[in-house]
């Protein structure tokens, strides 16, 4: 080797190596593969290494193939789309990949470097190609590209587990959090199906709590149950049945419900609030359960992403767990204190007990039943439905009335039901019964809950059964002292009514009363004593009795209070007591009136609108200041004129002026002057006081004198009709008609109005019946008018029972349906024997 004039080598000459390389071996040997091709693609020369990668021999090649010929049939396309194209544009191609089909039919992946060499008149003459195997690379890419898979798939279950602990997060009941944790499987795993059950608090069943198909949730199992969910739940380990085959191993049934399903995979997590890792022996709050369309195997990855999935939920169960249960505490503690609340402002027993069954259901169980051992019979209020079996129940409430000991539970038809003793003072009252909702028994915290309700409800019943035995004592001894023996006489009527305060245990003072002082004089008398109770009640019987003693027939109203007032002077508890006391000469019809502080009366005379007598006033009994002298009035009443005489409660109110209570009594009065005058009185506070007041209320009505026409009208309603006799019956006993007369007559006119109201009023509960009826020397004449649209004709009428009565009881009778429908009968009076 030639050495340069600065001492080194000379790296411009031509090295050279210890032995002759030969070029012809290095083409047929080279470590790629060489091609020189036709423009048209057709070999014409290739070296040893491309056959030997091949299988080819040389002979079948050149002149015989094309290179294209070689490739499989989507890189011929290829081929034809991209390289041959590339190639004329460009004159040369490099590592584009192609599928090598070798002469055996396995495929070669290789890639291509060609190059196009023209003439020099820039014509194709060849194209020179080198081909490397690309088996290692395309192996290489194929593991690049599934782990890259994999990392996506990883990444994306990651990602969707990260969406459950959020979702956990923002969970607040149980219900929500299944709602999250059944959309974890299909994002992370491609879960086709997927569902969550819950463990009962009490660890006695396992109910569907959420599922991703319709109907998932119903479903319920108990513990012990065979089913794998169940078997999951008691041991707490992750089981995964990776083929339909594997459960008809273990479990035919999931078995045949994978194959109902199409389903081929089954996971079955259990949800613990255990500590992450810890699974087996950890505490099982529920289990998840999801489903694949094939047979598919867990890697280890996602088997520490399922377990971690069900950590993270039966964290967020036991998180809802405790906010369940604080809430549900809450809730029960209001519930408790408003049924106590409720249950003392209604001081009856039986509406307390229904209030107790009303706030019962359906809030807290689907049925309940209150029985109460009061009375001979016993008594009973129940809501909601269906009732359990009676037998059962009835056996069940007798033992629990015997021996006092709740029953939480049953067995046999009704094992939902629970039945609670009402105690007080270690006396057993009666027994509650609760039918809880479908497949929900009572678990230990409704236990507590429903114990303390029982408890509860039995001193607010018995509180209320003492209170009711207090007030029927204290009622029976206010009506003892109020005036039964009144006076009856043709020649008047007297109706009066009693209504004692609705909120209030004692007996009150109000009171009134009718006596005849001589054979032709009828005194009436209402009065008001200050205060309630025992005293008020005795002091109202000591004045009732001195106003019948001090009563004469010369004495008069003013004279009478006059004496009064000396009798207070010795009655403290009298004093400031009212009284409007007033004497009716029955001869002349002539009444004389006083009112001692008390409400004026209200005054009705037919054919005029009613009127308060404001004359004969004073203070109230043992009032000390001014004069002690009484005044009184006089004035004649018409025959057939009514008296009002009443208390404060019935027009006093304290949220409305009494120039109000006066306006409304006196036009209630006058819508009632043509009923008759049983159930006149208690009409009048029926309608200006109702069912609820909060003072006693006490009226009397005379009916004065023998009215020449009676006149009459009722509503349409049956139970009117017992008044109109009653009523009917004394105006005809006034006018002297015999006894087999008067029941005709009452017989037929109660047949006609009965048929009035129901074919006239049949849908119109608000019509009204006029009943008119003469009296004159020969007979009596009734007339029924109603103005109702009858659905029947008068023949089908007159073929009635009724209709047949009435033509038995009476002489005459006629129909005229010109508007609405009249009957008039005629019966002649019979000679008196």
């Amino acid at each position: 080797m030639a050495e340069s004039g600065g001492g080194g080598p000379d790296v411009t000459q031509e090295l050279r190596v210890p032995w002759d390389e030969d070029p012809g071996d290095l083409y047929e040997h080279a470590p790629c593969g060489y091609l020189t091709m036709l423009p048209d693609g057709t070999i014409v020369k290739v070296n040893e290494t491309f056959l030997a990668w091949t299988g080819f021999e040389r002979r079948a090649l050149i002149g015989r193939r094309r290179f294209r010929d070689l490739l499989s049939p989507g890189d011929k396309i290829y081929y034809e789309t991209h390289y041959a194209p590339l190639l004329s544009m460009q004159d040369d191609v490099h590592e584009m990949a192609f599928d090598l089909v070798r002469a055996d039919g396995r495929r070669l992946p290789i890639l291509v470097n060609s190059i196009l060499g023209r003439d020099p008149a820039g014509r194709p003459r060849v194209v020179r190609t080198t081909i490397f195997d690309a088996t290692e690379r395309r192996g290489y890419e194929r593991e690049l590209l599934a782990a890259r898979r994999l990392a996506e798939a990883s990444e994306q279950r990651v990602g969707a587990l990260q969406q459950v602990v959020a979702d956990l997060a923002a969970a607040a009941t149980a219900a929500e959090v299944g709602e999250a944790v059944v959309r974890a499987p299909g994002s992370a795993f491609g879960a086709a199906y997927a569902r969550v059950w819950l463990l009962d608090a009490d660890r006695e069943r396992l109910r569907a709590l959420a599922g991703t198909e319709p109907g998932a949730t119903d479903d319920d199992m108990p513990l012990g149950s065979s089913r794998p969910v169940a078997e999951v739940a008691r041991r707490g380990d992750l089981h995964v049945i990776a083929s339909v085959a594997e459960a008809e191993r273990h479990f035919p049934e999931l078995a045949a419900a994978m194959h109902r399903a199409g389903h081929h995979s089954v996971v079955l997590l259990p949800l613990t609030a255990g500590f992450p890792g810890e699974v087996i022996g950890a505490d099982v709050l529920g289990v998840l359960t999801f489903a694949f369309t094939e047979e598919r195997e867990l890697t280890d990855s996602e088997l520490r992403v399922v377990r971690l999935l069900g950590h993270q939920a039966g964290q967020a169960l036991d998180r809802a767990r405790l906010y369940d249960e604080a809430r549900r505490r809450e809730e029960r503690a209001a519930f408790l204190a408003e049924t106590t609340r409720a249950l003392d402002e209604e001081p009856r027993l039986m509406l307390r007990a229904r209030s107790l069954i009303d706030r019962l259901v359906p809030d807290v169980a689907e049925w309940a039943a209150v029985r109460l051992q009061v009375g001979p019979a016993g008594l009973q209020a129940e809501a909601g439905g269906p009732a359990p079996d009676p037998v059962r129940l009835a056996q069940r409430v007798a033992l629990v009335g015997a021996h006092g000991k709740a029953e939480l539970t049953g067995s046999g038809a009704d094992p939902d039901c629970a039945v609670l003793p009402l105690a007080a003072g270690g006396k057993v009252l009666g027994t509650l019964a609760l039918r809880m909702a479908p497949g929900r028994r009572p678990a230990s915290a409704d236990a507590v809950f429903l114990t303390d309700l029982a408890d509860r409800a039995g001193l607010a019943l018995e509180n209320a059964r003492l209170y009711e035995q207090e007030r029927a004592v204290a009622r029976t001894l206010q009506r003892s002292l109020l005036a039964s023996d009144l006076p009856t006489d043709p020649r008047f009527a007297v109706e009066t009514h009693y209504q004692a305060a609705t909120h209030d245990l004692e007996v009150g003072g109000d009171w009134f009363d009718a006596f005849l002082i001589t054979q032709d004089k009828l005194a009436v008398v209402v009065g008001d004593v200050v205060g309630r109770g025992i005293d008020a009640a005795t002091t109202m019987g000591q004045l009732r009795s001195a106003i019948r003693a001090l009563a004469t027939a010369e004495a008069g109203p003013a004279r009478l209070l006059e004496r009064l007032d000396r009798f207070v002077d010795r009655v403290e508890s009298a004093r400031m007591a009212t009284v409007v006391y007033a004497e009716v000469d029955l001869t002349t019809s002539e009444m004389t009136y006083a009112c001692a502080g008390h409400l004026p009366p209200l005054l009705a005379e037919p054919g005029a609108a009613p009127q308060y007598l404001l004359d004969g006033r004073s203070g109230a009994l043992g009032t000390r200041a001014g004069l002690r002298t009484r005044t009184e009035h006089r004035v004649h009443l018409a025959a057939g004129s009514r008296l009002l005489l009443y208390t404060d409660g019935l027009i006093e109110r304290r949220h409305r002026r009494i120039d109000a209570g006066f306006e409304m009594l006196a036009r209630a009065y006058a819508g009632r002057r043509d009923s008759p005058l049983p159930g006149l009185a208690a009409g009048l506070a029926e309608r200006l006081v109702g069912r609820e007041h909060p003072d006693d209320v006490c009226l009397l009505c005379l009916a004065l004198g023998t009215e020449e026409r009676l006149e009459r009208a009722i509503g349409a309603d049956p139970v009117q009709i017992a008044l109109l006799r009653k009523d009917m019956r004394g105006w005809l006993a006034s006018h002297d008609v015999d006894e087999d007369s008067t029941q005709a007559v009452l017989l037929a006119c109660s047949e006609a109005v009965a048929n009035a109201i129901e074919h006239g009023y049949r849908n119109d509960p608000f019509g009204v019946v006029d009943v008119t009826a003469v009296v004159s020397a020969d007979a009596i004449e009734v007339r029924v008018t109603d103005r109702g649209d009858w659905h029947v004709s008068g023949d089908e009428v007159a073929r009635g029972r009724g209709l047949q009565l009435i033509h038995q009881m009476m002489d005459d009778v006629t129909f005229d349906r010109t508007e609405g429908t009249t009957v008039t009968m005629r019966r002649s009076r019979r000679e008196a024997v």
